[in-house]
């Protein structure tokens, strides 16, 4: 087993241990559950979403599934996730019809599309292959289909990462290992984030993908500058004939 293979391994494992109180967590955090439905807003889904098929890409307990339902209520909502533990928590609560769940890492999807949107909230840094998952993002989505990815990024801010920083050790790693008895999954979240791409690699990544019509939203409270709306498009064919 290659060495992502087996970090994909343990980081899904984390998030199986971690799902019995996973939103018991992320309650704690102001604005979780609103952030997440501004970005899911962002989208400018129209009619409802009435006539539109979505992925919900990481879905996990289905935080983000219910932000979708709150903008698209109407639409046809696929929400997928690596994790067995987090799909069986969010199975276990109350959908609607036109929302399904699938067992599915996001790089082995190719194939089950057209999408006329992909919501994916806190994924990509998770992602083994970051350009990999948004080439198979960008081939899920219909001709003019949307992309928003709500995704943290500090690395290209001193004072993001040192508030990031400063949050996770004082509240969110002692929150985490309160509720589960294990600090693990929170310890890798911190660090994750630090490392992972800021605004301008993250962008030049989704060009690079062949997403259209790029652009970063900032959300509010503590985390400006942390978390980020990243919107975007799949070029029309007659845009790259």
């Amino acid at each position: 087993m290659s060495v992502e293979a087996k970090k994909q391994h343990w980081v899904t494992a984390e998030f199986d241990r971690s799902a019995a109180v996973y939103d018991r967590l992320v309650a704690a955090n102001p604005g979780y559950h609103a952030h997440l439905r501004r970005s899911a807003a962002r989208l400018r889904l129209p009619r409802k979403g009435a006539g539109l098929r979505i992925l919900d890409l990481g879905c996990g307990t289905g935080a983000s599934t219910a932000a979708l339902l709150h903008v698209a209520p109407h639409a046809d909502i696929l929400a997928v996730d690596a994790s067995v533990g987090m799909l069986a928590v969010a199975r276990r609560k109350t959908w609607p019809d036109n929302v399904q769940f699938h067992h599915a890492r996001a790089e082995t999807l190719a194939g089950i599309g057209p999408f006329d949107a992909v919501f994916a909230a806190y994924l990509l840094r998770n992602c083994p292959d970051p350009d990999r998952t948004l080439a198979v993002i960008h081939d899920l989505l219909r001709p003019g289909g949307r992309l928003a990815l709500h995704e943290y990024s500090v690395a290209d801010s001193p004072l993001a990462t040192a508030v990031w920083t400063a949050v996770c050790w004082s509240v969110i790693i002692p929150l985490g290992w309160a509720l589960s008895g294990r600090a693990d999954l929170y310890r890798y979240l911190w660090r994750g984030v630090v490392e992972f791409d800021g605004v301008r690699q993250l962008t030049a990544r989704m060009r690079t993908a062949g997403l259209r019509d790029i652009r970063v939203l900032p959300l509010p409270g503590w985390q400006t500058g942390i978390t980020h709306t990243f919107l975007a498009r799949r070029a029309y064919e007659e845009e790259t004939a």
